[in-house]
């Protein structure tokens, strides 16, 4: 029965063929939040007309269409890895293991040609009719993965699209069966080790899990993109965006203080690989789990501030950035769940 309110809203996905030629989405998300809107661009008259002060409606016009915003998930066991391929223009397809699991291994690529349709149904609450929005050459420009004490893993992503359309009928959803959610409980945390990549796939040994007691820790990808490719005869439609800045990674660590593992890190500019780890539930017989690695083959702590602020325990935000070893890819993240497509 229709509320009439959020209950009643939906998001899905669908990966385009060619980039901004919307398609059907057949990906229906669980999620939290969207703030995915159309910013039209409007041309005002400045031309001076005796006898008028006021710009007439008239000789208002829209030159531009784009589309920006955001949505945030909770970090599932299945369906992630079509978000992950967005966000870091992955070519990573699921590969089978022992049935019925199967492993995905995400790293950046080349984001030319790789396109989101994301439609959302928001719900009218006068009429609790589910209007649909549907947007169309979306790509990934930020993703944020934060994973907090006491609470579930979110993955926020950021968008810039080519256009909106409210005509396209609402499509209808259908979630994955059997899809749980990561918790604080399942996450690890290491650091130190050696990084190595053999047939596509990075590990690092040697590594050892955090002592400090570390309430959140956040990772964040941002890659710099041409937006404004507006060009005649594209009817005020953009051209796809094309990268045009160096990408980055970096993250935070949430932690209380611990001058050797963490502060002597930041002030002797040492490199060190990072991983974190997100371990489920085992996949029927497989022996494996449901699981989510973050590998950061480089990282500098590049910010560290233990400060008192009154008689509680001591605490450090620790600031960080990834790099290039020139031997590994600068970030990898592995999937391993039932999913034997994207």
């Amino acid at each position: 029965m229709p509320t009439g309110s959020g209950l009643d809203a939906q998001l899905m996905v669908g990966e385009e063929a060619t980039w901004g030629t919307a398609v059907t989405p057949d990906h229906a998300l669980e999620f939290n939040d969207e703030s995915l809107k159309l910013d039209p661009t409007f041309l005002e008259p400045t031309g001076l007309r005796v006898g008028t002060k006021f710009k007439r409606a008239s000789r208002v016009s829209i030159s531009r269409r784009s589309v920006s915003g955001d949505f945030t998930v909770e970090h599932a066991t299945l369906g992630m890895g079509l978000l992950w391929k967005h966000a870091l223009a992955s070519s990573g397809t699921p590969t089978a293991l022992t049935a019925p699991a199967y492993e995905q291994i995400h790293v950046p690529g080349d984001f030319r040609g790789k396109g989101l349709t994301v439609q959302v149904g928001r719900p009218e609450p006068s009429t609790g009719t589910v209007r649909p929005f549907t947007y169309a050459g979306c790509k990934i420009s930020q993703w944020e993965l934060t994973v907090g004490d006491n609470a579930i893993p979110t993955l926020k992503l950021t968008f810039d699209g080519r256009s909106e359309d409210t005509t396209t009928a609402l499509a209808a959803p259908s979630y994955l069966s059997g899809s749980k959610v990561f918790s604080f409980a399942n996450a690890t945390l290491r650091l130190g080790g050696t990084a190595s990549t053999t047939s596509g796939k990075t590990s690092v040994t040697g590594s050892t899990a955090v002592a400090t007691v570390v309430t959140e820790v956040s990772v964040q990808g941002a890659t710099g993109m041409a937006t404004d490719r507006f060009g005649i005869g594209n009817a005020g439609l953009k051209s796809e965006q094309l990268e045009n800045d160096t990408p980055t990674i970096t993250g935070s660590l949430t932690a209380e203080f611990n001058k050797a593992e963490l502060y002597d890190l930041f002030t002797s500019n040492a490199t060190t690989a990072l991983v974190l780890t997100l371990t489920g539930d085992p996949i029927g017989a497989s022996g494996s789990s449901d699981t989510l690695e973050v590998i950061l083959p480089a990282v500098k702590l590049k910010g560290a501030a233990p400060n008192i602020g009154g008689p509680d325990i001591v605490s450090m935000s620790t600031d960080f950035e990834a790099y290039s070893d020139e031997a590994n890819p600068p970030i990898q993240v592995r999937i391993v769940s039932g999913d034997a497509t994207l």
